[in-house]
């Protein structure tokens, strides 16, 4: 049901942000269609825009196996409020954990022109066990986020950061963290380490995060850079330490992840990208902050109770908490032909996907009370999908084959809807 009302939710919004999208007929622009237009931006940045303050998005509503339905309020102050301090925070509450989760945060410009803040942030709240998320994708925005409403393996963490941002230039962004953070798996996971079973661990980190765009474009503005024309390919990197006895710190241990992003337009209107991310840890890692490959398949017997929304950029026919790594790489194409030109509004697209995994875990038995498997032979899956056929829902299919094609045919299959709002 829960389900069924997010789905619900989705087709009213999208029909709202049609409706609104669709009010401007004037050729010439006024003070009314500007201010529309910076409201549909700052919509598909996820916020919708007050006087005084921004709410987000992202913490409206969301669903997923451990807290069912997850629901509160969230945002973050704007210019109007003051142009040199900002205040952040979200109070969610899950349905099924019984439990508030929430986040507070105050940030301070101290120079503007580079727009560099620091920030000091408290947060408790879930993560979902084997992602690594950029700190330089933090604003990346999804108003449906197909792979939570499957996830079940999380772990609670109390962090408390202190973050800096930088625009090194216009084309390089960085950000650098201190965090002490308490973990605890909400499932039965203990690491073995040193004669010593960890149920629960606290950790002493930095991270910096760098993203490079040297085929953007951007203009100096009065309040910092403004990007001009998004030029491909990008990169990002990103380091992670985690020390042993530093703030009580139970485990030294590094991570390095890097992650590419190309674009080819072609004259026909056609579209090809490619996505490579890897990354490797080395030291005393629990599983927590090691790596999955974004699977997206539920853990369920018949094809048809498999039936969920495709990611846009995950493992269709990958099984969640199938596989984990210490050290992986994965590779995704695609190639989105022209859209078929049915109607001046009317254009579904069909989009050609193929995609392909592979890593290792050394001392795969420190991790106990959890069964997973590695990805040394390379994982393939290759499909398709058939876009914006109805209010942004399309269909996708996904087929698993190669090394670890699996006996039932069925489970080799991933048939799905997609979403995609462009706004």
């Amino acid at each position: 049901m829960s389900k069924l009302c997010s789905l619900s939710f989705l087709l009213l919004f999208s029909w709202l942000v049609r409706a609104q999208s669709t009010t401007e007929t004037s050729t010439e622009p006024t003070q009314d269609s500007i201010k529309e237009r910076q409201f549909l931006k700052q919509l598909g940045d996820g916020y919708l825009p007050t006087k005084y303050f921004n709410f987000d998005l992202r913490y409206l509503v969301k669903y997923n196996q451990y807290e069912a339905l997850r629901t509160g309020l969230g945002g973050i102050t704007n210019d109007a409020f003051s142009e040199k301090f900002r205040i952040n925070s979200y109070v969610v509450y899950g349905f099924k954990d019984h439990r508030f989760k929430y986040s507070i945060g105050a940030g301070f410009r101290i120079a503007e022109k580079t727009n560099t803040w620091l920030d000091v942030t408290y947060t408790d709240d879930l993560q979902e066990t084997g992602s690594y998320p950029f700190l330089t994708d933090k604003r990346f925005f999804q108003l449906f986020e197909p792979r939570l409403l499957n996830i079940s393996l999380f772990h609670k963490i109390i962090s408390r950061t202190i973050s800096l941002e930088y625009q090194l230039s216009p084309n390089i962004l960085t950000e650098t963290q201190l965090s002490i953070n308490d973990i605890n798996p909400t499932y039965a996971y203990e690491f073995a380490l040193d004669g010593n079973n960890y149920s629960s661990f606290d950790l002493s980190m930095a991270k910096i995060a760098v993203q490079w765009s040297p085929f953007s474009q951007f203009e100096l503005a009065e309040k910092g850079v403004n990007q001009i024309k998004d030029g491909f390919p990008k990169f990002t990197f990103q380091y992670t330490k985690s020390f042993k006895d530093v703030f009580k710190g139970d485990f030294n241990f590094s991570n390095v992840e890097f992650k590419t992003i190309h674009q080819i337009e072609h004259k026909n209107e056609s579209l090809s990208e490619i996505t490579i991310v890897s990354g490797i840890s080395n030291g005393n890692t629990p599983l927590t902050h090691l790596y999955h490959a974004y699977p997206n398949n539920i853990n369920k017997e018949k094809i048809l109770r498999r039936f969920s929304v495709a990611g846009t950029s995950s493992f269709e026919t990958m099984f969640f908490n199938e596989f984990f790594s210490d050290k992986f790489t994965t590779i995704q194409v695609k190639h989105a032909l022209k859209p078929f030109n049915i109607s001046e509004k009317y254009k579904p697209q069909l989009v050609l996907i193929s995609r392909f995994a592979i890593g290792d875990m050394d001392n795969i038995n420190r991790h106990q009370n959890i069964t997973f498997g590695t990805l040394e032979k390379g994982f393939t899956e290759s499909g398709f999908e058939i876009n914006k056929l109805l209010f942004g829902f399309g269909f996708s299919f996904a087929y698993r084959y190669g090394a670890y094609h699996l006996p039932n045919i069925d489970d080799n299959i991933a048939f799905k809807f997609t979403f995609n709002l462009t706004l």
